[in-house]
């Protein structure tokens, strides 16, 4: 039975193996075991660590997840059978590959980049959080100053008002008793000076009586 390895990497291997007409109604099973020792070991099934079915309709299959730099012995046998030396081959993993190492560290890019993506904004998140209960906070004290301003305002104006009103009525009551005191004094004065002409015009006509009034008594 001639099996081949092909397209050998660090983790990968193509295996090929010729049809076997007694295989038509099973499976082809796929052994292989790394760091083989032919003086210790012999091609018995358990000694293999790893096994794969395959369909009997396929003579090909991938085998992945292989050490890199590492000697493997794989096997192709028919259903449950043990495997005998024609039916295996031995091969040796490459290093690892270029594309799979350059994929990890994007993949590790990546897993670093999303990470400090979501830190980042997490952060931002808290900060603007914090500016935002700030900016309440400062225009809540704003308004409340505004709201002490006005009713400070509005009492230094209702005392004022209540301070000044005794002394503005007093000073309008005082007012018109002064206004009325000068007219009555403008009065009297009038009076005072209408007086003397009366009193000597009254005089004059008394005296003017006197003199026309008849002598009574004497020789009649």
């Amino acid at each position: 039975m001639g099996v081949t390895v092909q397209n050998i990497t660090g983790s990968t291997a193509l295996v090929i193996w010729p049809t076997i007409a007694s295989c038509a109604d099973s499976f082809y099973s796929i052994m292989y075991h790394r760091n083989w020792n032919n003086t210790l070991s012999s091609y018995s099934r358990k000694n293999f660590q790893k096994e794969e079915r395959v369909p009997a309709s396929r003579s090909s299959f991938v085998i992945e997840n292989l050490t890199p730099l590492t000697t493997y012995i794989l096997c192709v046998t028919c259903q449950s059978a043990n495997p005998s030396s024609d039916q295996c081959r031995i091969f040796h993993t490459s290093e690892k590959d270029p594309a799979s190492a350059s994929n990890k560290k994007k993949d590790l890019a990546l897993g670093i980049w999303l990470t400090s993506s979501i830190l980042l904004l997490i952060i931002a998140g808290i900060l603007l959080y914090g500016c935002l209960q700030l900016w309440c906070r400062k225009r809540r004290e704003r308004l409340e100053g505004r709201n002490m301003t006005s009713e400070q305002d509005e009492g230094e104006t209702w005392t004022n008002n209540k301070s000044h009103s005794p002394e503005q009525f007093n000073k309008q009551g005082s007012l018109i008793p002064s206004v009325e005191g000068k007219k009555a004094e403008g009065i009297q004065l009038a009076t005072i000076i209408e007086n003397p002409l009366t009193s000597k015009e009254s005089t004059k006509q008394t005296a003017k009586s006197q003199q026309l009034v008849p002598m009574t008594g004497g020789p009649f």
